[in-house]
């Protein structure tokens, strides 16, 4: 296996979990009420690592 190929793999990891995240905060982003639609738990609101969270990383991209 090849340095590159290597590379592309880590790199092709960076990006799916960076998928996975921004889908993850989209949906957490939805009202409660649409959570419970489709199934996502609901995630609380008045959380102390949620607002922390919201801190470091500021609003959505």
């Amino acid at each position: 296996m090849s340095m590159f190929e290597s590379l592309g793999r880590h790199g092709m990891a960076i990006r799916n979990a960076h998928k996975r995240n921004r889908s993850v905060r989209a949906l957490n982003s939805l009202p409660p009420e649409i959570q419970r639609d489709i199934g996502w738990p609901v995630s609380p609101r008045e959380d102390p690592q949620v607002t922390f969270s919201a801190l470091l990383l500021g609003s959505a991209r």
